[in-house]
């Protein structure tokens, strides 16, 4: 027996032995491919080009996948550990291209820079060489000193005081300077930009929180308002940031916002409400929940553990928004009767017409919602 033990040990050793070599080499070529990525950092950050190219990713992973197959290596194994290494790439590329400005000589005004965004974007702009300057309410008095031979007069202050912000720092702003603002509505604040300032205007709306940490493949929605051309260096900055831009017209982006946000929003409430009325126990219900329900829970906590102004604000920020919400309680209203037929018939008909209506897009979205919930059963 101790014979044997002896012969296990000798030979569990030398594979081992060799494991921890093939550790050590595949940290060497880890530490190769990030010295080339340094090669490509200098050569991006010469020739202004984004940190993030989705087609030369998804199309690196779509290779890895066909050679693991051959190699009897499991593909979604492969294109987990890539996609980590990947993103760690992009991180260490934003992480330099915040050191670059496209026009560092440039200076930047962020009106409600104080705040949890403005703070964020400050920061963006201070790391890329920017001159920055804050004015919050009590620096009023200073506005026209704080607007002199400013580039940018960036408004990031809650959605119900954007307007008559905009009006009252207008007259304050050069003939080039760029105005431009953070709000989650863009229709008319673009319209009161346009109105109040005669120079280059555009709207933005970071699909982000100030707590992301960085840009990467972060979106950011850019509504197009006066000489995009003029605008443009801005828009090349988010991008060598890493944030992925998506352009459409203020009466669209407002018009999707409706569902992204609003109904998105209130429809969490609205499952978070019941629960509490109904007194739910919410801790003992983790217990027997699967990681689908974890994970819908979770985001109903998420909801509740922020401010409750900030979602009021986007909730109610519209005429348009509010007559949604009353469209989807009275839709969900709808349903009384079925339930009161016990209409399970009508469940199934209901059922299949609005899977049809989904299309491909319910195999997306299984297929990203299983690979968020087997990350979710590694972590409990």
């Amino acid at each position: 027996m101790e014979k044997n033990k002896l012969k296990f040990d000798k030979k569990i050793l030398a594979l081992r032995a060799q494991i921890d070599e093939i550790d050590w080499q595949i940290l060497s070529l880890l530490a190769q491919r990030q010295g080339q990525v340094e090669k490509v950092v200098k050569l991006k950050k010469k020739h202004h080009i984004p940190v993030y190219h989705p087609a030369r990713e998804e199309d690196l992973i779509s290779k890895l996948r066909v050679r693991a197959a051959k190699a009897n290596l499991d593909p979604d194994f492969m294109e987990d550990l890539y996609r980590v290494i990947l993103k760690q790439s992009r991180v260490k590329q934003i992480d330099q291209m915040q050191t670059k400005g496209v026009r560092p000589d440039n200076s930047i005004l962020i009106i409600g820079g104080d705040g949890q965004m403005g703070q964020f974007f400050a920061s963006l702009f201070h790391k890329s060489g920017y001159e920055v300057r804050i004015l919050e309410k009590k620096d009023w008095k200073k506005a026209k000193q704080l607007c002199e031979n400013i580039d940018l007069a960036l408004i990031c202050v809650p959605i119900e005081k954007t307007c008559d912000i905009i009006e009252e720092i207008a007259p304050f702003l050069g003939a080039n300077t760029i105005l431009a603002d953070l709000t989650s509505i863009k229709a008319r604040p673009l319209e009161k930009m346009l109105d109040a300032h005669p120079g280059p205007v555009t709207g933005l709306h970071p699909l982000f929180g100030p707590d992301s940490g960085s840009l990467d493949k972060q979106i950011v929605i850019v509504t197009p308002g006066r000489d995009s051309d003029r605008c443009q260096w801005l828009v090349d900055q988010m991008t060598l940031w890493g944030a992925v831009i998506v352009p459409c017209s203020a009466k669209e982006h407002d018009e999707i916002m409706e569902i992204v946000q609003a109904l998105r929003h209130f429809a969490t409430f609205s499952f978070g409400q019941f629960l509490y009325e109904k007194n739910a126990r919410i801790e003992r219900t983790l217990e027997f929940s699967s990681p689908i329900y974890r994970l819908e829970l979770g985001m109903v906590g998420r909801l509740f553990a922020q401010d409750a102004s900030l979602y009021s604000e986007i909730i109610f920020a519209t005429k348009q928004r509010r007559q949604l919400l009353k469209d989807y309680i009275a839709s969900l209203n709808n349903h009384l009767e079925m339930l009161e037929a016990n209409d399970k018939n009508l469940f199934i008909e209901k059922f299949d017409h609005i899977a049809q209506w989904f299309g491909p897009f319910s195999e997306q979205a299984m297929r990203e919602s299983t690979f968020l919930i087997n990350k979710l059963i590694e972590r409990f």
